[in-house]
């Protein structure tokens, strides 16, 4: 029988003391790591370049009974969904003095979409699904 107490802290059969607590140590890792690159530029870009959040999530998969072959298949996308924002890397500190910020950010982003949408197209001849088209 559940108390009051557990029935406050689940809400459609989660337990939201694990869902919080999940939001505080992600949110609290990526504004570490933000504050870490205010101060030194190549640490902060190496700890964001760890596959930190990849690995939280299939640490919380892990943790929360999720199936093996979905954890591994959500690790296997993830390589193929970091190829194509590699070119926003190499685009943005290029034309950031020149067009500024947020012009670069969306230019980076727009070749990152289109590299994806292409890497799609490559990778269905080898019958790997990024992205499904009606």
């Amino acid at each position: 029988m559940k108390t009051d107490r557990q029935s406050v802290l689940t809400v459609e059969g989660k337990n939201m003391g694990w869902l919080i607590t999940k939001y505080l140590l992600t949110a609290g890792i990526i504004v570490g790591v933000s504050e870490v690159a205010k101060r030194n530029d190549k640490f902060g870009a190496l700890l964001v370049a760890l596959p930190t959040v990849t690995i939280l999530v299939v640490i919380w998969l892990y943790l929360e009974g999720q199936p093996t072959i979905k954890i591994a298949n959500h690790v296997r996308y993830t390589f193929w969904y970091v190829l194509p924002t590699l070119p926003l890397f190499l685009i943005f500190p290029l034309v950031i003095e020149r067009i500024g910020f947020w012009a670069a950010l969306f230019t980076g982003s727009v070749v990152s979409v289109i590299s994806l949408f292409a890497l799609t197209l490559i990778l269905r001849r080898f019958n790997i699904y990024l992205l499904t088209f009606s």
